[in-house]
């Protein structure tokens, strides 16, 4: 279980890695409300057209529904705009800094919130190794000089706890559902939460077409980072914590680089092969596989100490 969720886990950062630079695209032509608009739009168009084809229905009227509307609030709509709005403050390398804050957020929210998902050392440790290995990630960038308002931060800050509360919330009140059926309608009503804003306040009627590139980027964003990243979230969070699903957050910037150096041919340096192994080293913490590894160890251990010969020359008859 532990293996299929780190895969699950590894395939989600994948999914979410390029949407930083398909948002930074698509924002310099498409208003941020009207991309989250469009992007949620496309995604639930795509989830429940499988829902469909698989012959489910979105649920009846009644509690699902009002769990759903305030998981799309604080995890497609406000997050999403914040982010898109944010990213035209703030460098790429500081928002993803910033936005490692979510496992923090989740992990205190989860405790407070949860029976089965109290802090521990080991979390807290994990934590601690993840975002070390982020911050070196991402050095170099800092190191060279980055750009940001106060504004810029304060978004991108709101986006780490939104997304927190959204992870421990969605654990919680969410699991069971059959498949499709919660992602559908989660983005069903992030769309019907944003669109009159994008009308009133972007005005996409009145804007020039956007370009092919931009176009592509809003696409991407819609199946890729939302159709199947949020079928493959719902998966992790059916087996998974929500402290160990938001570690998702540390992944992303190691898939964004790797981007970098298949993409552009960009030079690995040891800030990066550094900043895997920590990031890699704290999701392992959280998931509980070194701890796994203790507990097998350790009674091996003691039980072949216990079976050597005592040293006849140390210990008297």
């Amino acid at each position: 279980m532990k293996l299929k969720n780190l895969a699950l886990l590894g395939l989600l950062a994948l999914l979410w890695g390029p949407s930083f630079l398909f948002i930074k695209v698509a924002v310099a032509e498409i208003p941020p409300i009207s991309l989250v608009v469009g992007r949620v739009g496309i995604a639930f168009m795509l989830l429940y057209g499988l829902l469909r084809l698989r012959g489910g229905r979105l649920p009846a009227w009644g509690t699902t529904w009002r769990h759903l509307a305030i998981v799309a609030l604080f995890h497609n709509s406000l997050p999403f705009v914040l982010l898109s709005w944010g990213e035209q403050h703030i460098d790429s390398a500081l928002a993803s800094i910033v936005n490692g804050g979510t496992p923090i957020f989740t992990i205190l929210l989860a405790h407070l919130m949860t029976s089965d998902d109290k802090l521990t050392r080991f979390k807290a440790l994990g934590v601690v190794l993840g975002m070390s290995g982020l911050v070196l990630l991402a050095s170099p960038t800092l190191v060279a000089g980055v750009q940001a308002t106060t504004l810029g931060l304060l978004a991108v800050v709101l986006v780490s706890a939104s997304y927190g509360l959204a992870i421990v919330y969605t654990r919680k009140h969410l699991r069971g559902l059959p498949s499709l059926v919660a992602p559908t309608a989660q983005m069903l009503l992030a769309t019907l939460y944003l669109l009159p804003l994008a009308l009133l306040i972007d005005r996409p009627f009145s804007l020039p077409t956007p370009s092919l590139q931009a176009t592509a980027s809003l696409v991407a964003l819609g199946l890729l980072g939302t159709t199947l990243a949020f079928i493959v979230y719902y998966r992790l969070l059916e087996s998974a914590t929500a402290s160990y699903a938001s570690m998702v957050t540390y992944l992303v910037p190691v898939v964004g680089v790797i981007l970098g150096v298949l993409v552009l041919g960009e030079q690995l340096t040891w800030h990066a092969y550094a900043g895997f192994a920590l990031i890699l080293l704290g999701v392992m913490v959280v998931n509980g596989a070194l701890q796994d590894l203790r507990r097998r160890w350790l009674p091996v251990a003691q039980a072949k100490h216990r079976a050597e010969p005592l040293d006849e020359g140390v210990y008297p008859h």
